[in-house]
């Protein structure tokens, strides 16, 4: 009998579903792999979950094995599993049949690259945007250095970009055409259209296929649920910078 897997997450969260995609394609391929989801306040946080799940109190986070019980009672024999990287790492190696992660080492390494790089040149600058630390230019920078890596197939430095790659980029990927839709964000009023209108330029051209491409993927199109985002951005970007201010 499968071990029991719960994911303890937030669904607005780009980093909760990365996890919840990974999991949840994993169970679509091998068909029946039995897994919950539980949905964690962070503004209400319940102390069970920092003292029986994760110390740090963020989420996602994993329980593995042990018995079957209710996830608001973890139980202490099973594994406590954090970060979402890590946590699409172990989905991977939890069902190596799945074809989630290449066995090939080569093409391993590369998936690991990938993973990296777009967290290094996009996910952080575009946070960094979205909170108001810094002004979209180390995005457009950090979006020009991958593109170039991409191939007009779709490929990532001449491989498939496999699933695990799509999970660890598709959910910042969906909240940059947000911002860039919506202008939402704690930048400077008008900032997130600015932004939108220069992706739009022949310059990022390429980039904006591949992105297409990624949100078109039924994956992400069976757990991304746009509206929800964009109302929990009104919520928490309440006191927004007129340009001049």
């Amino acid at each position: 009998m499968p071990e029991q897997l719960t994911l303890y997450l937030l669904k607005v969260s780009p980093r909760s579903q990365k996890s919840l995609t990974q999991i949840d394609r994993s169970n679509w391929l091998l068909l029946s792999q039995p897994y919950k989801t539980y949905e964690v306040d962070l503004w209400n946080k319940p102390e069970w979950f920092t003292s029986k799940v994760n110390p740090v109190g963020k989420v996602p986070a994993v329980t593995y094995g042990g018995p079957d019980v209710n996830p608001e009672d973890p139980s202490p024999l099973s594994a406590k599993i954090a970060e979402s990287n890590v946590i699409l790492e172990f989905v991977a190696d939890l069902y190596p049949d799945s074809g989630l992660m290449p066995k090939d080492p080569v093409q391993r390494a590369n998936v690991h690259h990938f993973i990296d790089v777009t967290a290094k040149h996009i996910d952080d600058p575009f946070y960094a945007f979205l909170q108001g630390r810094e002004l979209y230019d180390d995005v457009l920078k950090g979006i020009e250095f991958v593109q170039g890596l991409l191939k007009e197939a779709g490929y990532f430095a001449g491989w498939r970009s496999l699933h695990h790659c799509r999970c660890g980029i598709s959910p910042y990927l969906a909240r940059l055409k947000i911002v860039a839709e919506t202008d939402l964000g704690n930048f400077p009023v008008g900032m997130g259209y600015k932004l939108g209108e220069e992706l739009k330029g022949p310059k990022f051209a390429k980039f904006m296929k591949y992105v297409e491409r990624m949100l078109e993927r039924p994956s992400l199109k069976q757990i991304h649920d746009e509206e929800s985002v964009i109302t929990f951005y009104k919520k928490i970007f309440t006191e927004r910078a007129y340009p001049g201010e």
